[in-house]
């Protein structure tokens, strides 16, 4: 047997909904479910709990969770960082709080700045609308 064909089911198996998974461990987890500050290294807690999942979609499912608008508000004032069953596991540094909420003012200025050029765009056409309104009724046959 060649060492491909003896590769992990984890290497093999098809990738994981991530938002299917998200939900699942906000199911599992009171931690998911509340956006609590999790452990650092809570990806291991959760390698041991889930066998099953592979290591990529359990990565993709903590990135996504963790730059959630919700779970970043919560890092911004929390004082404690919490492992799987809710014990707690260290402390939310201050830089840690000030990455949060660098992050968050970021998104908010990119979300302004869309809306912003949305409204733009839509009071140009609403402009242009007007315009060939009245060069229909200028022009148009009577």
């Amino acid at each position: 047997m060649t060492s491909a064909e003896s590769a992990t089911p984890a290497a093999t198996e098809k990738p994981t909904d991530i938002r299917v998974l998200l939900k699942d461990l906000q199911t599992r987890f009171d931690v998911f479910r509340n956006y609590s500050p999790l452990a650092i290294g809570i990806d291991k807690q959760l390698f041991a709990a889930l066998p099953e999942l592979s290591k990529k979609s359990i990565r993709l499912a903590m990135r996504s969770h963790t730059m959630a608008t919700r779970y970043l508000r919560e890092m911004e004032k929390a004082s404690h960082r919490l492992n799987l069953d809710g014990s707690q596991a260290g402390e939310v540094t201050d830089e840690n709080r000030q990455h949060a909420a660098e992050l968050l003012k970021e998104r908010f200025k990119k979300q302004a700045e869309q809306r912003k050029a949305v409204e733009a765009a839509n009071k140009a056409e609403a402009l242009k609308q007007q315009k060939l309104q009245q060069l229909t009724e200028k022009f148009g046959r009577k």
